[in-house]
């Protein structure tokens, strides 16, 4: 592998006062007693108990009127709006690997390798890009405040969530053949299972296993197929506990906080990788457009 794990977290992508810890530990060793007490094995009898699926009833009502629609038609106005200092549309400017301005099946096929950015990208991260190429802002504007909350919803968010539902009942298709990618992908997958930080945490000290939880937050095993894809689902979700529309570049960035790592750099390799493994992983799979959250 071309890229330290270590450097990955710890320097040239992560932002913030604290380094990650450098010391690489075997991915084998026991998790330290907090990552045990947290994170517990359901037995397979209560995976799907009665809270989970009453939730999951009332998660499905919600998704008849989801407000998702909201944001995507949003979307729909930037994307379409010549804006910027260069005055230009997404539509006319953006290829997101179908061509200039095509949306139908984007997200299905990112992470991907674009030569004119040399770099593997996620889905938010190319939007980003052509923001900034092609329509003139400044990244650092975009990154002050890359996701929604209770006050504001960037503008990045709707952009995504109008790409995504172009992609709705499709197959994921992350194009893994590509050695660029490929090299990403197994980046990703040792991120996943680098430990460090102070409860000594990985990805997968909650998300390599079956049958696990955090309370009643069920944890899907993001190194199978059936796994990953659940990781996958639903976002860019409306999250029904903040009221707010969230990506999936937030998702990944959260949970290096409930790792308690330093924060990664938005729209970063780090986050591009980490995408690529478990999207990647979910290849072949339905993706079913923007969703629910909790």
């Amino acid at each position: 592998m071309k890229r330290l794990i270590a450097g990955m977290l710890g320097g040239l992508l992560v932002m913030g006062g604290a380094a990650a810890q450098t010391d690489k530990k075997p991915a084998s060793k026991p998790a330290a007693k907090p990552a045990a007490q947290a994170v517990q094995a359901a037995p397979a009898a209560e995976v799907k108990d009665a809270a989970t699926l009453e939730f999951e009833k009332f998660r499905a009502e919600m998704e008849d009127s989801n407000p998702a629609e909201l944001f995507e038609m949003k979307g729909e106005e930037q994307w379409k709006a010549k804006r910027g200092p260069k005055n230009v549309s997404l539509a006319e400017s953006c290829d997101l690997g179908k061509g200039v301005g095509q949306v139908a099946g984007a997200y299905v096929i990112h992470p991907r390798y674009y030569a004119d950015a040399n770099a593997v990208m996620d889905l938010e991260r190319r939007v980003v890009w052509c923001m900034v190429e092609k329509q003139g802002f400044k990244f650092d504007d975009i990154a002050k405040k890359p996701f929604a909350d209770s006050n504001s919803t960037p503008d990045i968010t709707n952009l995504v969530t109008y790409v995504a539902t172009h992609s709705k009942n499709m197959k994921i298709a992350v194009p893994l053949d590509d050695p660029k990618v490929r090299d990403a992908f197994e980046t990703g997958k040792a991120m996943a299972a680098y430990r460090a930080g102070p409860y000594d945490f990985s990805c997968n000290t909650c998300h390599s296993g079956d049958g696990k939880r955090i309370r009643m937050q069920q944890l899907p095993n993001i190194s199978t197929p059936e796994g990953a894809i659940k990781g996958v689902q639903g976002w860019p979700g409306y999250r029904m506990t903040g009221g707010v529309m969230l990506t999936h570049q937030w998702r990944m960035t959260d949970c290096f906080r409930q790792q308690r790592f330093p924060q990664p750099k938005y729209a970063s390799d780090a986050i591009a990788n980490l995408l690529t493994y478990m999207i990647g992983t979910a290849n072949g799979l339905e993706y079913k457009g923007p969703g629910i959250k909790r």
